[in-house]
């Protein structure tokens, strides 16, 4: 058994950033630092802790209750921050810095369940995954599938139930229609028409014209959304949403594997095994956010584009901090 040699805790970080610094790119460099800044100060200021040799899994457990708390942070990012923490342990092990297979003790809450309430993709994440798209998956499958997600807020199924003659080239227009096959949650209540933007129909026009494959369904519908013989279901799509929230599709893993080695990479039924999967819902409430963050889109325009309630609206979709609903009324009131 190797003999353990604390080091302190600046040193630590020092090291372990300058190994990480060949390995991941800078943007993620930065972001682990700025997460081990954290640790690295409750360290310095606790007591009883002079090296990293003093790490133990109760203390570990106490910056867990110290970060929770100092940081008002919920599980979502406290998933984030103790992962990294994690690997900062790993590397702390193998140099012989803290006692072996202390980084088991770090508990890093799920994010399944009543915690993923609260999630969603964020503006920057999709704009990250449409630039993929845009270089590398031009009017594919996925393409179609995140763009229109994305850019309207709707729901999976009503996606399933999109047909080619719903779309409308002349007027750049979607037409959501319910139909006993392929039925919408409100039914004829969900029924409405979506305007898209210029771009949005170029992908579309491309998608229709060079890359669709040429199906019909057993209704004798055609499906704008499809696989090489059927109708995309809402599994089969679930299963790309899946693939395009995965970060190591467009940058680095968060979660410090190497994507060839990962078992859990690619497409996949379950939201299970990356830890930063995300369901279509939360396009679906990402999407819906961002509009809401937006002076000029009245709230009956983001209702009617996305089926959905004022109520549940507020209730369900809107995560903007009490701060930035403030911040966006002062802007919008100072141009009165």
């Amino acid at each position: 058994m190797s003999e353990i040699d604390g080091i302190l805790p600046d040193d630590a970080l020092k090291m372990y950033l300058d190994e990480r610094r060949r390995e991941v790119s800078e943007a993620t460099l930065n972001s682990h630092e700025y997460r081990l800044n954290h640790f690295v100060q409750w360290m310095k200021e606790t007591p009883d802790i002079e090296e990293t040799d003093d790490l133990t899994g109760r203390k570990l457990h106490e910056f867990k209750m110290w970060r929770r708390k100092g940081g008002e942070l919920n599980n979502v990012s406290m998933h984030t921050q103790l992962s990294t923490l994690r690997v900062f342990i790993q590397f702390l092990e193998r140099i012989d810095a803290v006692h072996s297979n202390l980084h088991e003790s770090i508990d890093i809450p799920s994010l399944n369940g009543d915690d993923q309430r609260s999630s969603l993709v964020a503006k920057e994440r999709a704009d990250a995954i449409e630039s993929y798209l845009e270089r590398y998956e031009y009017a594919s499958m996925n393409h179609i599938i995140f763009r229109i997600l994305w850019r309207t807020g709707m729901r999976i199924g009503t996606m399933v139930s999109l047909d080619v003659s719903d779309y409308n080239r002349a007027e750049r227009k979607l037409h959501v229609r319910h139909r006993e096959e392929t039925p919408l949650k409100k039914q004829e209540g969900g029924e409405r028409i979506i305007a898209l933007n210029g771009h949005t129909c170029s992908i579309l026009d491309d998608w229709i014209d060079d890359v669709r494959p040429n199906v019909t369904d057993e209704h004798g519908r055609e499906p704008l959304v499809c696989t090489d013989t059927d109708r995309a279901s809402t599994s089969t799509l679930r299963r790309h949403v899946y693939r395009l929230t995965q970060p190591c599709l467009y940058t680095e893993c968060p979660h410090d594997t190497n994507p060839d080695d990962c078992e859990t990479a690619g497409y996949t039924n379950k939201p299970s095994g990356c830890p930063s999967i995300r369901p279509p819902h939360d396009i679906r409430r990402g999407a819906i956010t961002h509009f809401l963050s937006q002076n000029d889109i009245p709230i009956e325009a983001i209702r009617d584009r996305s089926d959905v309630s004022e109520g549940v609206l507020e209730d369900h979709y809107d995560v903007r901090s009490e701060d930035e609903k403030a911040e966006q009324r002062r802007e919008h009131f100072s141009k009165e």
